[in-house]
Formats: structure tokens, sequence, C-alpha cells
């Protein structure tokens, strides 16, 4: 009997890493996951290793291959999904990171950063879809490359390397030993030109990073090379490697104009595809951004993407640090036996705000709770807030995009939350679709990316066949309920900015006094 063909994908999120293999019919199967640690150890600051992030996903990759061949399963070829925008600055010879990673979340350059903003946001919305912003890869590198002696070593001796997650496992996994990326991942990096498929050299000049040192681009959908069997113990070619946002929408099935998507992990992401041509207002909104939503044969596709950054990892946050609630579980299930909040709001902005407006400075709040508040009130009103950013992701993006949402299509580890997609569809105002295996989409659609080429299927929108639903949340509440709650949550989110907004003023007179 042959054994059955399937594609050996990686998932390497922010919380963790997983491995599992993807069929012909899209069924995830042999999956293996290990945890990660996200350290913060002052404000603004937000890191991860590197080292580990590489030992636990060839960990997690061996034990999903030894299942998949208890199984009697083929492995034919690997895809990666990786979390976008952590950066990684390792030695050539060593093969081990030199410093922490930066992780996407991290804002500790936002005050240089925003000097530079009057000069050369407009450049930037012109050319990479988004401004300055609160973060820069090439702005860290560039402090390490001036201040940490190793990593200066290493450059003068020609073995440092550079990229985002996806470099740092490629480098590592394929027989090449290439410093590559790929468009969905290079875009949220911040100087990738969505017209050219090149970067955009000067911007990264004008941070003090060497353009030479910038990993080589690719497609999302291309030919990586072969594994090293002394790392994964198979030999297989590496066809896909893609931002884990925007394989989420292409396992979720969400490919055309129109369609928008909210994976639910570390944060929630919602992206609202437009196709081949740009949006018509990019740089509307700094919160709202333009994305490759992928890239194959030749031709990239966009998308206009909003997050809300602290949304998983805020119940984490309030499940491990505050010990409110056991776990997200317990969350889901106190709030699905309460009608409502009764009046507390929850703003999950741990690491600061991206809409109404970028604000690194805000903070996260819990407000509106009196004696008569009980805990499941309360864990009714952390899901009502990750609800209320989605909703505002939502209308940013369609204020970008000049494009209405006729779906919205939902995954990630959140997603098996009904309550959360019950409050979610009431605040949008449109039905919620979450499809079987949600929370695995980042992985069907990697694999998706590698095998639509003719190995597994002949096309991304025969593999989209395969994806099924698992239930629909239709709206309730009427339009005026929406507008009331709506105007409540804008409230709440006005006076924290107006509490920055004092915090800053205030700073700024006893500078000059």
């Amino acid at each position: 009997m042959t054994n059955k063909p399937v594609i050996l994908a990686i998932d390497e999120g922010t919380s963790g890493t997983r491995a599992a293999t993807v069929a012909p019919d899209g069924h995830v199967s042999c999956l293996e996951y290990l945890a990660l640690r996200v350290d913060s150890p002052r404000p603004g600051v937000v890191e991860q290793d590197a080292n580990d992030i590489l030992d636990k996903t060839i960990e997690v990759c061996r034990s999903a291959i030894a299942q998949a061949r208890l199984e009697g399963q083929d492995i034919v070829a690997l895809a990666i999904a990786t979390q976008r925008a952590t950066a990684v600055l390792w030695d050539t010879h060593s093969g081990r990171a030199l410093v922490p990673a930066m992780v996407w979340q991290d804002t500790r350059y936002v005050d240089e950063l925003a000097e530079l903003a009057p000069q050369w946001d407009e450049r930037l919305l012109a050319r990479v879809g988004r401004p300055v912003g609160v973060r820069s890869l090439y702005l860290w590198a560039a402090r390490h490359l001036r201040d940490t002696p190793q990593v200066a070593d290493a450059w003068r001796d020609r073995r440092l390397a550079f990229g985002t997650v996806d470099s740092w496992l490629l480098w590592h996994f394929s027989q090449r030993r290439e410093c590559v990326t790929t468009p969905t991942n290079a875009t949220s990096a911040g100087a990738y030109v969505l017209a050219g498929h090149r970067y955009y050299e000067d911007w990264v000049q004008a941070l003090g990073f060497p353009p030479e040192l910038l990993p080589e681009l690719r497609q999302d959908a291309d030919d990586f090379g072969l594994t090293r069997p002394e790392v994964l113990g198979i030999e297989v070619p590496i066809l896909a490697s893609a931002g884990d946002q925007h394989a989420g929408a292409v396992g979720l099935g969400c490919l055309d104009r129109g369609q928008a998507m909210c994976v639910h992990g570390t944060g929630s992401f919602v992206d609202l595809i437009i196709g081949p041509e740009p949006p018509a207002n990019s740089g509307l909104l700094a919160g709202s951004l333009t994305m490759t939503a992928r890239r194959q044969h030749g031709v990239s596709h966009f998308a206009v993407e909003t997050f809300v950054a602290t949304t998983g990892s805020a119940l984490n946050w309030v499940c491990d640090k505050l010990k409110w609630f056991k776990d997200a579980r317990e969350i889901s299930a106190l709030a699905a036996s309460a009608t409502s909040s009764r009046g507390v709001t929850f703003v999950p902005a741990l690491t600061g705000l991206r809409v109404p407006r970028m604000e690194a400075g805000a903070r996260a709040s819990l407000t509106g709770v009196s004696m008569a508040t009980t805990q499941a009130e309360v864990a009714y009103a952390i899901l009502e807030g990750i609800a209320h950013s989605v909703a505002s992701c939502i209308e940013a993006d369609e204020q970008a995009s000049g494009v209405r949402v006729s779906e919205l299509v939902v995954g990630g580890g959140l997603a098996g939350s009904d309550p959360l997609l019950r409050i979610q569809a009431d605040l949008i105002g449109i039905p919620i679709r979450r499809m079987q295996e949600a929370d695995r989409a980042s992985l069907r659609g990697a694999a998706f990316l590698a095998g639509s080429s003719g190995l597994l299927w002949k096309s991304l929108q025969e593999a989209r066949k395969t994806t099924v639903t698992d239930a629909v949340f239709e709206p309730v509440l009427d339009a005026a309920g929406r507008a009331r709650r709506r105007a409540l949550w804008h409230a709440r989110v006005d006076a924290e900015l107006a509490h920055v907004d004092q915090f800053k003023q205030d700073k700024q007179e006893a500078l000059e006094t």
C-alpha cells in the first residue's frame, strides 16, 4: 500500500511553536506543540530567545515526523508559517543567536521613531504602505551593530546574519544555508516596496542599517531548497514560507476581494483582502496598514491589516500574573453564564493602542466595576473588550481600503470561544464564520501555498474547497443597541487617550521649567 502524501507544516508563533502534517483533504494531523517564553524586562521591551525558538521548533518537527511515520504518511514537502517582524541577529559560524530577539510587540524606540515620522511618513506610506510606526527591526539591529561587541565583531568578520524568524528557520533548515525572507514577512518589517518587490534602501540606511545585511527576497510560495536531514531527519523540498497571519488567511479560504479574516492568537489580527490592486486610501489611518497577503507565480495580492497587539496574551496576563482565572477556558465558560458585563469595560491595551490612533503610551484598563460586579461579568467584559477592538479594526480597514467587508472568517485559538464570537457578531453587525480546525489555519494555509502548484492541489482555489464551516454566529443585537455599546467603548478609549495626552503635556511642561 502506498503511503498517503502529506506536507509537514510549521506554525512558529509568539506564544508557542507547532508542527503538523496536512493531507490532500486539508485535514491536519500529527500535531505537536511547545510553549515559548516571552520576556518584558522593562516597559516597551519585548524579547524572546531565538535559540529556544529554533530548538523547540526542531523538537516539535521531529515529534510530528515520528507520528507521521507511525500513521503511514509520506512527507513530500515542508511549509513554514512564522510570527512576523520579530528580528534575529545570529552568528553564521556557530549558528546561534547573539542577542535576544526583538519581538513584534516591542516599542523601545518609539520616541526616536516619532522624531523621524515628519520627514519619512509620507515617503514610507507611498512605497511600503505604512508609516514610521512604533518599532523598527532595522533600528534595533543598527543599535546592536553600534553598541554590542559580539554583534559588531561578527559583522566585521563577515559572520553576521539578520532576518525575521522565517529567515532564522530557513537558514537552519535548508541545505542552501541562505539568508532569505518573503513578502508577507518583509512587509511587516517596514522597508518592503509593495509595488516593486524590493527594499526601500534609503530608509534602512537612514536608520544606520547596512543594506548588504538585508535578507534576500523570495516569494511566499517558492523553492527554498531541500531540508537538512541532520536537523529534521528528512530530506524534502521547502516550498513555502509565509507570515503566520497571511498563512492563516489562506488556510481559512480568504482569497477574494472583500473577504476579511480575524485570527485570534497572541494578538488579534484583522485582514481585509483587496486583491492585486493597492488600497484606495493607503495611509489614511496610521494603525491600518497595507500588507502583502501572498505572493505566488510572480503576482502579489494585497490586504489591509489592523491588529490588537494583546488579546490572547491579555488572557494569559489575567490568568498567569493576576490569578483572576485558572485559564482562558474558564474565562469563556464564565462569560457564557453572563448576559452582559453590566457596564464593566476592559480595554486590552497592554502594549498600547493602534486604533483609533497609534498610541504606544496607552495602557490597559478595567473600568465600571462596583461592589455588585461578579466574576462572570468581568469575564464577559474581557471578551467584549477583545470583540470591540476587532470591530474597531474592521471599521479602520474598510476606511483605508474603500472595500466593504462581505464576510468575516475567524481562526486562531480564541476562535474556539463561542461567547467571544457571539459578542463579536453583535458588535460588528455581520455574521461570523468559524471554520473547522480554525485554530490550525496557519498550518493549513502554509501547506496550501506549498502544495497548490500541482503537488497536492492544482491551485489555491482547489485547496480552499477542502475547508469546512464549523459554525456561523449571526448578530442578534439591533442597530440601536450596537451603537450604544460601541459609544461606551469609544468613550472609555477616548478617556485613556486623554489621560496619555495630559501626561505628555505635564511631562513637557516639567522639562521646560
